[in-house]
């Protein structure tokens, strides 16, 4: 089976990661949105935007927000490594990205990407803005492509 990058707009992307992912819903908006298909079907997707800390959003650095497949060996890797060659092209300095800390990470280490940071993780509620967490609050591996 041959994986090739594909053009995708973001609600087909969305939709994707709504039937797809394990514990993330859709997002609210990208920069940039690219699929990797087999030969009759898209297989997975990455979504790239501005990165979610303020403090890493210096105008030369994007974050992939999503990467979401159907379990397609290589997918993953092909996906970040295309998502970095985009944000590069775009003119883009560093791409950044999380994983939980049991998600192994062998498709980042497949395309190049490496480990820049441990974050303490946490939740966005406040008592200004109350939140429920539908996602994993724990803290992650920050990953860099640069």
């Amino acid at each position: 089976m041959s994986l090739r990058i594909v053009p995708i707009s973001f609600a087909e992307a969305n939709e994707f990661v709504a039937a797809n992912h394990r514990h993330h819903k859709p997002v609210t908006g990208t920069k940039f949105c690219v699929a990797v298909a087999d030969t009759a079907r898209v297989v997975g997707v990455a979504m790239v935007g501005r990165p979610v800390a303020r403090a890493l959003d210096d105008g030369w650095t994007l974050e992939v927000n999503r990467v979401c497949t159907d379990g397609t060996r290589n997918a993953c890797s092909k996906l970040y490594a295309a998502a970095w060659r985009a944000a590069r092209a775009l003119g883009y300095r560093k791409l950044i990205t999380y994983t939980l800390p049991e998600e192994g990470g062998a498709s980042l280490r497949a395309a190049g990407w490496r480990v820049v940071a441990e974050t303490a993780g946490g939740s966005w509620n406040c008592p200004s803005r109350p939140r429920v967490d539908m996602h994993p609050t724990q803290g992650k591996l920050r990953w860099e492509a640069a």
